[in-house]
């Protein structure tokens, strides 16, 4: 299976760069980030276009899309990981995962996509995201295998 995250902004040396790296190295997976980041200052609405412009582009052809955006659905990490297993064993395409920046993914991005997923109705920063993100398809990857790792 194959996983691209698309984020927007550069992650520095942090606790959150730390939580992320934890758990994508435990992916057997093939797994990998793109950092996507505008370097323009623009208002809050361009810089939001402009920034699905740059994550519609990055995009794999064929791939499935998930955006992260606190109006997804809530799925338990046992449908999470049912959710991927089936796309796994559908077809060779990649699985992307969207997610924004500081102001979130553009709405519209958002509907394009073939699942928008939410980690709750708090909103979580943007880094740390990626450290939530990567637990849970580690999480899904040992449900899949049946291992204990989710008890």
């Amino acid at each position: 299976m194959r996983l691209l995250i698309l984020a927007i902004g550069r992650m520095k040396q942090s606790p959150e760069r730390d939580l992320f790296r934890h758990f994508k190295d435990r992916i057997a997976w093939d797994i990998s980030v793109r950092e996507i980041e505008e370097k323009k200052r623009l208002p809050p609405a361009q810089l939001n276009a402009r920034e699905a412009e740059l994550l519609r582009a990055a995009i794999p052809d064929g791939a499935r899309t998930v955006a992260l955006d606190s109006n997804g659905r809530a799925l338990t990490s046992p449908d999470f990981a049912n959710r991927l297993g089936k796309w796994r064993d559908e077809a060779d395409h990649p699985v992307v995962f969207l997610i924004g920046g500081a102001n979130g993914l553009e709405p519209s991005l958002v509907k394009q996509a073939d699942l928008a997923l939410s980690f709750g109705a708090v909103t979580w920063p943007h880094m740390l995201m990626r450290g939530l993100l990567v637990e849970q398809i580690y999480r899904a990857q040992q449900i899949l295998a049946g291992h204990p790792y989710h008890r």
